[in-house]
């Protein structure tokens, strides 16, 4: 008999798994909420002790900074004064001198990484880590850059046996087609996130446990409808753009910030789409089904087992929140279904009043955006590939995502036993 291994689903690093794992909330004394620390926040009041100024930070500078009334810490290159903020962080203060005095970005993204720290800190910072000086790139890197091949310096720290993607792509009258080689097998559509907004254009392909991101600027304007196709058996991505106007393009545009990277996952930040709110439609006394449309021009799935973060601005600071979509075969019974489907995603969500983001989500109205992150989470379909019998034990939110593996599971496997 075989099952999914408990600590697959959801991942380690979950929201779903917060409250149980590594990370319990603490009772904050009184004036010590979110919305206090906002106000704090707005209040003009020196938060960093540098009285305005943003210093480059050495690692023997910062290490001097590891007490609590002097607690100086590193996330992502940024080093912040998290001093102040002490007595309202809800996990205590003991969680935030486990990185005092150095760089907690791997501590932090275990406990929280949908944290919205850059908003939330934005009053504490000090400054950047300072960074050794690297070797000029040779000009014929650079040109390979743009050609579609990777420089060595930019895949130096993945596994030997790794094999680096690539991309090219080539034109008709009327399309440019961008390929990328992943040169791995069993990669899917799910595996593609695609985004065109403002001249800018971004592909992900999520290889394994690493991301493949272009990301540039194009040298000329294109149509909103935008084709993905996905060779599965080989692993090469198509994607397909609709020229505005019938030129010849010499160029495919200017190469943006990460361009052409191959790194691991779990280092990539999460990027936002601004997606509109559709409709909202009762469920229960407390709980709403809301439907979200992505914008024309993104191609974006949420895999089983995997959540998304939305994310608003609350009196001047950004929260996001973790939330699971659910099928969107649930909208059916409630109103009328809506093409194309895939340009639709669906939220079950239960308001809680005392809150600090569904209050302030359910106050907006039709047509208004909400910006939705791609998708998060380690669950791969590949784990019940090979099961005979798949357990199934889940409780409170944690049973939105069951909902959807049980529904995969029932209709691509047929000789599984399940029981839930």
């Amino acid at each position: 008999m075989l099952n999914v291994p408990s600590q697959a689903f959801p991942a380690p690093s979950s929201q779903q798994r917060a409250a149980s794992g590594g990370r319990s909330k603490v009772p904050l004394k009184q004036g010590r909420s979110l919305m206090d620390w906002i106000r704090l926040t707005k209040s003009g009041k020196d938060l960093t002790g540098l009285k305005g100024r943003l210093i480059e930070v050495t690692e023997e500078e910062l290490i001097k900074h590891n007490k609590k009334d002097d607690c100086w810490v590193c996330i992502r290159g940024l080093v912040y004064n998290v001093s102040p903020y002490m007595e309202y962080h809800p996990g205590g203060e003991d969680e935030l001198m486990r990185a005092a005095g150095s760089d907690g970005t791997d501590l932090f993204d275990q406990v929280h990484r949908w944290v919205n720290y850059e908003s939330m800190l934005k009053e504490c910072l000090v400054g950047r880590m300072a960074v050794k000086p690297v070797a000029v790139v040779k000009e014929n890197h650079e040109k390979k850059l743009l050609n579609g091949i990777l420089l060595k310096s930019q895949v130096s720290d993945l596994p030997a046996k790794e094999i680096s993607p690539s991309y090219d792509w080539f034109q008709t009258e009327s399309l440019v087609t961008v390929v990328i080689y992943t040169k791995q097998k069993d990669v899917d559509s799910e595996s593609v996130i695609v985004d065109y907004q403002d001249g800018s254009f971004r592909a992900e392909v999520v290889i394994k446990d690493h991301s493949y991101l272009l990301h540039t600027e194009l040298s000329h304007e294109i149509q909103e409808d935008i084709t993905v196709r996905v060779a599965e058996k080989t692993g090469k991505v198509e994607i397909v753009l609709k020229k505005k106007d019938n030129v010849s393009w010499t160029y495919l545009g200017h190469p943006l910030e990460n361009h052409n990277s191959f790194t691991a996952y779990r280092e990539t930040g999460l990027y936002y789409r601004k997606c509109q709110l559709i409709s909202k439609v009762d469920v229960t006394h407390d709980t709403k089904l809301y439907c979200m449309m992505l914008p024309p021009a993104t191609h974006l799935q949420v895999p089983i087992g995997q959540h998304v973060y939305l994310k608003q601005t609350v009196a001047g600071t950004e929260i996001a929140k973790p939330y699971t979509p659910v099928l969107e075969s649930l909208n059916s019974d409630l109103q009328e279904p809506l093409h194309p489907p895939d340009k639709y995603i669906y939220f079950m969500i239960k308001l809680y009043h005392t809150g600090h983001f569904t209050p302030h989500f359910d106050c907006l109205q039709i047509g208004d955006y909400v910006s939705l992150s791609s998708p998060e989470g380690n669950f791969k379909k590949s784990q019940l590939q090979e099961l005979e019998e798949l357990f199934l034990l889940a409780a409170g939110t944690g049973f939105t995502p069951m909902v959807k593996l049980l529904n995969y599971a029932l209709t691509n496997i047929t000789s599984l036993s399940i029981c839930f």
